[in-house]
């Protein structure tokens, strides 16, 4: 049966994946645009459903709170990388520097995200919690993919 952890590696893949095709994509091409927009709406609604879903449990446990926090600072983080990427539209330099600069804080966050909440948490949630968890956060995930776009 699916977990969390499953659930979550999907978008990040997900998010990878697009990073990759921005950075290598030019700026002016709009295919770019396409490429950031999509990005832009996977970013926003996997965080939300991530923080509801998997965060917010691990916030309530002593031993997740530092954790969970850091996590929630790289959320923000990447937001603002986001915003600063939609005001630098029209700025094909500023543009391509800060997509290099969103693609290092998401490919940083998941990463650390995949090797150490992910333990951390798995010590925390039971197994009927990480299976249920799964279920509300797709759910949600899908919820906000169509508000954030």
């Amino acid at each position: 049966m699916d977990n969390i952890y499953e659930a979550l590696r999907e978008s990040h893949e997900t998010q990878r994946t697009l990073c990759r095709r921005l950075l290598r994509t030019k700026p002016d091409d709009p295919k770019a645009q396409e490429i950031f927009d999509t990005l832009r709406i996977e970013l926003a609604a996997h965080a939300a459903a991530e923080e509801r879903y998997l965060y917010a449990q691990i916030l309530f446990d002593d031993m997740g709170l530092s954790s969970s926090r850091h996590a929630l600072a790289e959320h923000h983080e990447i937001d603002e990388c986001v915003e600063a990427m939609e005001e630098a539209r029209g700025k094909p330099e500023a543009w391509m520097a800060l997509a290099r600069k969103l693609s290092h804080e998401v490919h940083h966050h998941l990463r650390e995200e995949e090797r150490k909440f992910f333990q951390l948490s798995g010590k925390i949630l039971s197994d009927k919690q990480k299976v249920s968890l799964a279920t509300r956060y797709r759910r949600d995930l899908d919820r906000m993919r169509s508000v954030v776009a």
